[in-house]
């Protein structure tokens, strides 16, 4: 049976693709890493490890392998990214078929103070993953990569074949770095990749330092919420369920380029929302009206993202369905039950 590698398990859609890729590919064994860093709460963190079967109490000790009770195909290991050694060590061990980097540095204003952790990360660590992968060979790598990437683009929806050279961030330049790095990979060693531009995921089990689940954190608590460019962005908010089937979905159809087996897809709704409209959606779900202040754009925001989705629906069954009132909603239902509201 297949052997997948899944950075980033207990990140966002890390753990969702984890409990997809259980549900799609019954008897795989899936190997899970990651730093378990404090760049967001880690108690959710290790929450969603609990969720997927794993006895966690403390602090998860280094390097340590530990298997879930719930399924004994998928293991854990805390590590991060730039410890090659033990990255070395999984990919011999386990002899990967599919490796799947979602861990990474995320966050744009983070970004603005702290550069050097998306250095560290999203760089030095991508260039483990793709060492090891050209040293212990993989069928597929897919990787994460971000909408940020066409940054001050303003032709739309954007396009896989659109120029991204006018980064708006230092995170957006790292996933374009990325990119990069996995296609020169891919001409000199023949490593088949697929890097995968998410668009404003959002769901159950999120991430705290996104605008949706602060939102609804400070309308629960009746604190007013930042509205950013007066409320007039709109965003191509993407359900994360709609996100790991698509991933799932490609996980054996790796680029049919056979010279240079390197390509990226848009991961996005297809359907832009104004953040006013976004807020609603939310307000609507608790109940409850926002204490809204408003601000001009954020340094490193972009005012409209849009995702064309055409080539993923080409290549798979991908086909974003969830909307935003459904979407919001299961949220709103998970951030009530799991606060205990």
């Amino acid at each position: 049976m297949k052997t997948i590698l899944l950075t980033g398990m207990a990140g966002f859609v890390g753990f969702h693709m984890t409990n997809r890729l259980l549900h799609d590919y019954p008897g795989i064994t899936i190997v899970g890493l990651d730093n378990v860093n404090d760049y967001y709460d880690v108690s959710l963190k290790c929450d969603r490890l609990r969720e997927l079967g794993f006895e966690i109490s403390g602090d998860i000790s280094e390097q340590e392998i530990i298997k879930s009770k719930k399924n004994n195909n998928l293991h854990f290991v805390k590590a991060d990214l730039k410890d090659k050694p033990c990255l070395t060590m999984l990919f011999k061990k386990y002899c990967f078929h599919t490796v799947i980097n979602l861990a990474a540095q995320a966050g744009v204003r983070y970004s603005l103070v702290h550069p050097e952790k998306y250095i560290e990360s999203n760089i030095d660590g991508f260039l483990n993953i793709l060492e090891c992968c050209r040293a212990h060979p993989v069928g597929h790598l897919l990787y994460a990569s971000s909408s940020s990437v066409y940054g001050l683009n303003d032709k739309i929806p954007f396009s896989e074949d659109d120029k991204a050279d006018k980064p708006a961030s230092l995170y957006a330049c790292t996933k374009k770095m990325n990119e990069s790095m996995a296609f020169t990979y891919a001409h000199l060693f023949g490593i088949k990749s697929s890097g995968l531009r998410f668009f404003t995921v959002y769901g159950e089990w999120g991430r705290p330092d996104m605008a949706y689940f602060s939102f609804t954190r400070d309308i629960l608590d009746e604190k007013p919420i930042c509205v950013y460019n007066y409320g007039k962005m709109s965003r191509d908010f993407t359900y994360v369920g709609d996100v790991v089937a698509g991933i799932s979905d490609l996980l054996d159809k790796p680029p049919d380029n056979l010279e240079i087996p390197s390509t990226v897809y848009n991961i996005g709704n297809n359907n832009p929302v104004l953040l006013e409209d976004f807020i609603s959606a939310i307000e609507t779900a608790l109940g409850k009206d926002a204490i809204k202040e408003y601000h001009p754009m954020s340094p490193g925001d972009v005012p409209q993202t849009y995702a064309d989705v055409d080539k993923l629906m080409k290549k798979t069954l991908f086909k974003p369905s969830t909307k935003i009132d459904e979407g919001i909603g299961k949220f709103v239902e998970w951030y009530k039950q799991y606060y205990k509201i």
